[in-house]
């Protein structure tokens, strides 16, 4: 534990040493989050390291052996498994768990939130552990709020657009070392034959990902739907951040060769009128939202919002009750570290208000 201020609260991260671990630090930092008492923590392979946060040493604790006691707010990066056997643990101490993995999402105890979009849902958390989104839903739900609050929203379907980062930094290294093996061996030739270069065998993404597009995330569900369980929390997780327990939401998810920013293309149907100005004019306002003509996941990488463009009518919905756009978000930052952070501010400020 190192004392960081003289006022604030005591502060855990579980997985600080991860890929979103390292984001999750820098964005402490740039936020100027109010900790007093500052503690990371992971598993004995990483235990012993020292991290620099904000010209402070901080030595990496083994969870395993650390003493959980006195700790306000711990935000967990670890996975499902980790988190199933220590957010209990760590709330059961006193902390309020904030939980990234999918472990906790769909239990009726548990918040599941998105900070500009249901922070209400974290007056009361009897459980102590709340749930972060998966990252595409998170990247869809502060546009898609403020629609539904104007127009009522009915139904979704989108297809995702998802980067290589979210597969973890294996995803990344399976992206660089075949679009090396690809220009290495002339990558043009791919124009006229798939086969045409040699790539290595792939190492976590179930197919070839670089020059190309994989229509599979996650693992099929074992249910007869034949869907996966990827496109499974699009819907599961929008109705309960939504409160719309009945909405029909469809989802194909895809993995493109994209490093970081995961896109939507989304239509969504509405009980009121809409057109693209209407809808234009209400995410103006939308906290973490931001209109561009035409949203790139390389221009959203390293940015906070998720940026929404491309607005249409959909023409395939009766009337003027369906729209069709486009989003991209950062699924490291967002998807990931910054709406944690973004709970725990909402947190501090609901619980531990007389801290700060």
């Amino acid at each position: 534990m190192v004392q960081i201020n003289e006022k604030g609260v005591n502060l855990a991260v579980l997985g600080a040493t991860g890929q979103v671990g390292v984001v999750m630090r820098s964005i402490l930092a740039e936020r100027n989050f109010p900790i007093k008492d500052l503690r990371f923590l992971a598993s004995a392979r990483s235990a012993g390291q020292v991290l620099n946060f904000e010209g402070h040493d901080v030595v990496v604790e083994d969870v395993a052996t650390a003493d959980l006691s006195g700790i306000d707010i711990a935000i967990f990066s670890a996975g499902g498994g980790t988190s199933k056997i220590w957010a209990p643990r760590f709330a059961e101490a006193g902390a309020y768990v904030i939980d990234n993995s999918s472990q906790w999402r769909m239990h009726d105890d548990v918040p599941l939130v998105v900070a500009e979009v249901n922070p209400e849902d974290l007056n009361d958390v009897p459980s102590r552990i709340i749930a972060n989104p998966n990252c595409t839903t998170m990247a869809a739900m502060p546009a898609v709020k403020v629609l539904h609050d104007n127009f009522g929203l009915k139904r979704l379907v989108a297809s995702s657009y998802q980067a290589v980062a979210g597969a973890g930094r294996d995803g990344v290294l399976q992206l660089v070392n075949e679009a090396k093996a690809a220009l290495d061996q002339g990558a043009d030739q791919l124009v006229f034959d798939g086969s045409a270069i040699a790539f290595p065998e792939p190492t976590k993404i179930v197919k070839t990902i670089a020059f190309n597009a994989v229509p599979f995330i996650g693992a099929i569900v074992d249910d007869g739907s034949e869907e996966t369980d990827e496109e499974q929390k699009w819907r599961n997780e929008s109705r309960k951040i939504l409160h719309i327990p009945g909405l029909l939401a469809a989802c194909t998810c895809v993995r493109v060769g994209v490093f970081t920013s995961h896109g939507m293309s989304i239509q969504a149907e509405f009980e009121h009128d809409v057109t693209p100005d209407m809808a234009r004019e209400v995410l103006a306002d939308a906290p973490g939202v931001e209109l561009m003509d035409i949203p790139t996941p390389q221009e959203a990488a390293g940015k906070d919002p998720s940026f929404v463009g491309r607005i249409r009518q959909d023409q395939s919905v009766e009337g003027k009750k369906g729209l069709s756009f486009f989003i991209t978000n950062d699924n490291l930052r967002k998807g990931a570290a910054l709406n944690a952070i973004q709970i725990a501010e909402v947190v501090v400020s609901k619980h531990f208000a007389d801290r700060v």
